[in-house]
Order: structure tokens, then sequence, then C-alpha cells
């Protein structure tokens, strides 16, 4: 159970815009009736249903990729909406000293944008800015259900998806580190990179890789390199990109 802060959260979350697109969430609540939820999203296992959301989602990645192996762009379409979750939870916690709730029911998600992800927080309610309510918040509150409503539709491996959760929550912190550093801000700096270290031993990120400071190597691979014109991510425990094997060709 998550308990709810009676403290002043800017309910613009105005602290994250200088960050940049990973972490901005916007709570204007424009356009926000007309697109689905993520809890909608996640919910949509069955790949038939019309207009299912995350369907949807995976092909626009597929083709704005060029490849139609179902779980490339699955796997690359669930990093990016990861790394948004983690940018802006983190993000909070560092620089607003609360987290927003970030209930799939609240957050309204565009599945036609570019990246990063289009996410738009209908209510914002603050959370404790510990390691333990971000987990319950992104990990138990999205990333299970997209996990299980992308193996309904042929995505990858469990264990790449949370190589990929491990991955994009090292980048955030990674970036936030930097930004810290940059304006004289070592606290906030620490801070990011001691709450990224707890995450990561999470029982659902544990063993997904190695945090050495701020560099993280991961024990999987996103798949990026079966991208025509792809390659190896810096954070991949391949050096180079393995030789395809039939089986993996097919997809």
């Amino acid at each position: 159970m998550v308990l709810l802060l009676f403290v002043d959260l800017d309910p613009d979350l105005a602290a994250l815009r200088p960050l940049g697109g990973f972490f901005v969430l916007r709570t204007d609540g424009a356009r926000a009736d007309s697109l689905p939820t993520l809890a909608q999203a996640y919910a949509a296992t069955a790949p038939d249903v019309p207009g299912n959301p995350l369907v949807f989602r995976l092909r626009k990645v597929a083709a704005a990729l060029g490849t139609r192996e179902v779980r490339v762009a699955a796997s690359v379409a669930q990093q990016g909406l990861t790394a948004r979750l983690w940018s802006v939870a983190l993000g909070s916690a560092v620089l607003c000293g609360a987290v927003p709730d970030l209930d799939p029911g609240l957050l309204r998600w565009d599945p036609d944008a570019g990246a990063p992800d289009d996410l738009r927080l209908t209510g914002v309610r603050a959370l404790p800015a510990d390691a333990a309510t971000i987990a319950d918040v992104v990990l138990c509150g999205h990333l299970d259900p997209l996990a299980a409503a992308l193996a309904a539709h042929g995505g990858p491996a469990p264990g790449l998806l949370r190589g990929n959760a491990a991955s994009a929550l090292a980048g955030a912190a990674r970036e936030l580190d930097r930004r810290a550093r940059l304006h004289g801000r070592p606290d906030a700096a620490a801070r990011a990179g001691s709450l990224a270290a707890e995450l990561l031993a999470h029982p659902g990120l544990a063993g997904a890789g190695t945090l050495t400071g701020t560099s993280f190597r991961r024990r999987s691979c996103c798949l990026y390199y079966r991208v025509p014109g792809g390659g190896v991510c810096g954070d991949c425990c391949f050096p180079r990109p393995p030789r395809s094997s039939p089986r993996a060709a097919s997809g």
C-alpha cells in the first residue's frame, strides 16, 4: 500500500522541465480525454481488439525501425516507455522530494507520438521519494503489467525486458547525475546514484546488470543490433553484434 503525502508537490512539475523530454510530464490535460490510459493499454492483450493502443504502438515502432520482428519492436517500445517512467519518478524524487502518483489509470498515453513517449498525468498526488515507493509505482504499477501485455503479443523474453528496465533506470540516473554536477548540485547527484543502486537491487531487477559508479553493464541484449543499420548499445552484454541465426531471423 502506497501512502499519499500531505505535501505541496508542484502541480506542473516545473522542476523537471530543464532536464529534457524524457523527464518532462505534462499535467495540463490538453487532448487528454481523447487518449487511452496506460491501464487500458496494458489490459488490451487481445491482438485483434479494434483500436488496441499497444498493438498500434508496436506497429508504429516497427515501421519506424524498418523491422518485421515483433520482439524487436516490442523491446524498443518497452525500453522507451520505461525510460520515461523512470526519468519522471527519479527526477521528481531527487529534485522535488516527492514522487507523483503515476498510477496507470491516471496516465494518458499517445501511442501515435514519436519519441520520447507522450505522457499526460491527469491528477498530481504526492508520494514518498524513497526507493520502495518508486519500485512500487514503476516496477509493480507499470513494468509488470506491460511485460505481461507484450508477452501476449509475441514480445521478447522476460529477462530481456528486465535488462531493458535496468538499463533505462541506469540511464535516467546517469543523466540526473550529469545535470546535477553541471549545476553544482553534488547532493542531487548522490541522491540519484543512491536511489538507482537501491532500485537495481530490487528483486525485480537484481542480476540484470552491474552498476559501477554511473556506468552500467547489462547481462542481456535489447536486440537493437537486429534493426537495419543498428548495432550494440553502450551497455550491451555483447562487444559486437552477434551473428544472426536462422531461428532468430525468422523472429
